[in-house]
C-alpha cells in the first residue's frame, strides 16, 4: 500500500483564477498559510495533493494528522511555480487544460475563489546562473510556466531563441522576454501524437558561436531527441542544459514519473 506523505503540506486557498489562453488557466493563491514562502523560486517544480469531489478543507486537513490512516487516497501531481508574491502573499501556477482528463485538469478548470489543495515544495529553481553567449528555451504547454520564469530572469541583454509549441494558434500570446531573444511559435494540434516540429526548428536554426545555456522541457519523447541532438550531434556540455521530460504520451504522471526514475537508474 502506497503510504500518505509524512508531513502536512500547506493547505492554499484559491484568491483567483483566470484564462491565459484557450488551453491555460492561472490559478493564484493567497492567504496567511504562504508565510515564509521562499522568494525567487519561480521556475521550481511543487507537488499538489489535490482534494477528492465533495471533500471539504477540513476533512482534507485532518487526513494528514499524525493519527490518520497511513494510507495514499489523493492524487499528486507535479507543477511549477510560476510566480510568487511576497508583499501580496500570492503565489501563481499555470494550468495546462484539456477537457478533463486527469485530476488536475479538473480542478483548475472548476476552482474558484475558496477552492483548496496541499502544496509540498517548492524544490530549488533549475537554473540560478546566467552566463552564457546564447540561449535556446524550448516548451510545450506543459512546460510555459519555467520556460516563462526563465526569459524573466534573464540578464536584459540576453541574445538567443525561444520556440514554444502549442495546440491551436488561440494559445499563442505575449511573453516577457529581453528584446535579443527571437520568440517562435508551432502549433500542433493534436498534443497525443509525438511531434518533431520542435526538433526541425532547432536543427534548421543557424549555430551562433559562445557558449549555449538551455531551458527545455516538455513531452518525454520530443525531449528525447533535442537531448540526443544537443548533447551528441552539437556536443553541448550537459552542464550548460537543462532539458527534462515532464510528461509522456499515454502515461499519467506516476507512470511517468517510474519511467524516468528507471531511465535514471
Amino acid at each position: 500500500m502506497t503510504t500518505k506523505p509524512k508531513r502536512r503540506p500547506r493547505i492554499l486557498t484559491v484568491l483567483k483564477t483566470r484564462a491565459l489562453s484557450p488551453h491555460m488557466v492561472r490559478v493564484t493563491f493567497a492567504g496567511p498559510e504562504l508565510q515564509g514562502f521562499p522568494a525567487n523560486h519561480e521556475g521550481a517544480n511543487c507537488k499538489l495533493v489535490l482534494p477528492r469531489e465533495g471533500e471539504t478543507k477540513e476533512e482534507f486537513y485532518a487526513y494528514f494528522a499524525p493519527d490518520a490512516p497511513n494510507e495514499k487516497i489523493h492524487p499528486v501531481r507535479t507543477y511549477t511555480v510560476r510566480a510568487f508574491r511576497p508583499a501580496e502573499l500570492e503565489l501563481d501556477i499555470d494550468f495546462v487544460v484539456h477537457g478533463d482528463e486527469g485530476p488536475a485538469t479538473r480542478w483548475a478548470q472548476c476552482a474558484v475563489t475558496g477552492s483548496f489543495l496541499g502544496f509540498f515544495g517548492p524544490s530549488q529553481p533549475k537554473i540560478t546562473n546566467y552566463y552564457a553567449d546564447w540561449y535556446l528555451i524550448a516548451a510545450d504547454l506543459s512546460a510555459m510556466p519555467i520556460a516563462e520564469a526563465t526569459l524573466e530572469a534573464m540578464p536584459l541583454d540576453a541574445q538567443g531563441v525561444a520556440v514554444f509549441e502549442v495546440p491551436s494558434k488561440e494559445d499563442i500570446r505575449e511573453v516577457t522576454a529581453p528584446q535579443g531573444i527571437e520568440i517562435t511559435w508551432l502549433v500542433q494540434e493534436d498534443p497525443h501524437v509525438a511531434s518533431s516540429a520542435q526538433l526541425e526548428f532547432v536543427k534548421s536554426l543557424n549555430w551562433r558561436q559562445g557558449v549555449l545555456q538551455t531551458c527545455i522541457a516538455g513531452e518525454s519523447s520530443v525531449i528525447r531527441s533535442l537531448r540526443d541532438y544537443l548533447h551528441n550531434e552539437r556536443a553541448v556540455p550537459r552542464k550548460d542544459t537543462y532539458i527534462s521530460g515532464y510528461w509522456k504520451i499515454g502515461l499519467v504522471e506516476d507512470e511517468h514519473q517510474k519511467m524516468k526514475r528507471a531511465e535514471a537508474a
